[in-house]
């Protein structure tokens, strides 16, 4: 026999997940405009598409945000270790385009 309310309850969580999920989606299409820009900008300035400096403040500041909100900071470092290679790719052919003109 099913609880309904548990499945009731189950149903307005899942329903908060799937607002929080469209609104990472969201931030994060947000984000990679930002970095797209950034990469246009770094190859008309003739900098190289990644920076370690600026890499390891982020994992830096990242970890400590994730401490703070509870979150676990080794995931939090997995995450934007996945985000950072992908910008750093982006701006690799967005140096390329900039290079073959």
């Amino acid at each position: 026999m099913e609880d309904t309310a548990a499945l009731v309850q189950l149903d307005e969580e899942r329903r908060t997940i799937d607002n929080i999920d469209a609104a990472l989606i969201h931030i994060l299409a947000e984000r990679f405009r930002c970095t797209q820009r950034v990469g246009h900008i770094k190859a008309r300035g003739g900098l190289p598409p990644a920076d370690p400096e600026r890499e390891r403040q982020q994992v830096e500041r990242l970890r400590a945000l994730a401490e703070e909100s509870g979150l676990d900071p080794d995931f939090a470092e997995k995450f934007l270790s996945f985000m950072v290679t992908e910008v750093i790719r982006h701006h690799e052919v967005i140096k390329e385009a900039y290079d073959g003109v």
